[in-house]
């Protein structure tokens, strides 16, 4: 950059380019005019160097398959775009490996915070967060548990689960089938007490019937065909996630089964086929766009120092009564 435009220091240059405001209109012009000669841009990589900022988010998913989790990210992406970040995805697949991957680029300065979807913490971000505490720049969604020690944007899964499970014993089931996520999953754990907490108030516990699944529409299926084929077959199923549902409602069919007539079917999630199923799903409402705007705003709150302390938002939940959810049959 120097040639055209000697007699002026690289330093005054970069003042031109970067605050332009403090320096003379001579010395602007004559700068501005030997760049647009010499087509130059300032660099994008120079500048973050210099500001330390790479104006980027990296964003971890355990299963970027799952329709849920692509609604939260396109939240994500959303408010980052309008705060004028990028975002960069990691699908760690359940994958302890790959969650420490993508930790070691947070480290490395890649990226200016991490918003995880998962329950588990890199032992590179636990670092973090033991030697920054509040102003680490991560963030969790979903999965939460205060033992994190990091700010997050949930739903109150056990108060969610049991207000499932209320409607299911007001239409007069019995026999209730629980379909869980994993049970390192914080979630899980929080809505299987939210479930056994409204089985225990009605004195229904004995006919709780509770399987493990793992989010997909496989494991729901599977798992509903072992229900629904056993001793004592629950008239409701009530599923920890939409595609587990949709696996349930395969199973009904293949035993034979009418939905509702003979079993009624309960999701979580409602994720955006929900409605469209045969029948439309009955199923808990998470509100996975305000998730991924809350998430970012809490990251940004770190990132310009305006968070003081670890913050938990509790966002709405929805019981959403569709048509696979009816009167128990008659005993």
């Amino acid at each position: 950059m120097s040639h055209g435009t000697r007699g002026v220091s690289t330093a005054t240059v970069s003042r031109v380019l970067a605050t332009p405001d403090l320096v003379s209109e001579a010395t602007r012009e004559k700068v501005m005019a030997a760049v647009a000669r010499l087509g130059y841009a300032p660099s994008a990589a120079a500048k973050m160097l210099r500001t330390l900022r790479t104006e980027k988010i990296l964003v971890t998913v355990p299963d970027v398959s799952n329709p849920f989790f692509s609604e939260i990210i396109r939240g994500v992406e959303e408010a980052a775009t309008a705060a004028g970040y990028s975002v960069l995805l990691g699908d760690t697949r359940h994958q302890e490996a790959r969650e420490e991957q993508y930790a070691e680029m947070l480290r490395r300065k890649e990226a200016d915070g991490l918003i995880f979807l998962g329950h588990r913490l890199p032992d590179a971000l636990a670092e973090m967060i033991e030697s920054l505490g509040a102003a680490a720049p991560i963030v969790n969604g979903c999965e939460y548990s205060p033992g994190l020690g990091v700010s997050s944007a949930h739903i109150d899964n056990e108060a969610a689960a049991l207000e499932a499970m209320e409607h299911l014993y007001g239409l007069g089931h019995r026999r209730v089938g629980v379909i869980t996520g994993p049970l390192a999953s914080p979630i899980s754990r929080d809505r299987l007490a939210g479930a056994r907490a409204a089985a225990g108030r009605r004195g229904l516990s004995s006919g709780l019937r509770i399987a493990t699944g793992d989010f997909t529409i496989e494991s729901g299926l599977v798992q509903s065909l072992a229900l629904l084929g056993g001793a004592e077959r629950p008239t409701a199923l009530f599923c920890f996630s939409d595609e587990m549902a949709m696996g349930a409602l395969e199973a009904a069919r293949r035993l034979g089964f009418a939905c509702p007539a003979d079993v009624s079917i309960l999701g979580f999630d409602d994720i955006r086929y929900a409605r469209h199923l045969d029948p439309p799903l009955t199923t808990v409402s998470q509100p996975m766009a305000r998730i991924g705007h809350e998430v970012v705003g809490l990251l940004l709150g770190i990132l310009s120092g305006e968070a003081a302390e670890v913050r938990h938002l509790t966002l709405p939940h929805e019981l959403m009564v569709r048509a696979s959810t009816a009167a128990a049959p008659p005993a």
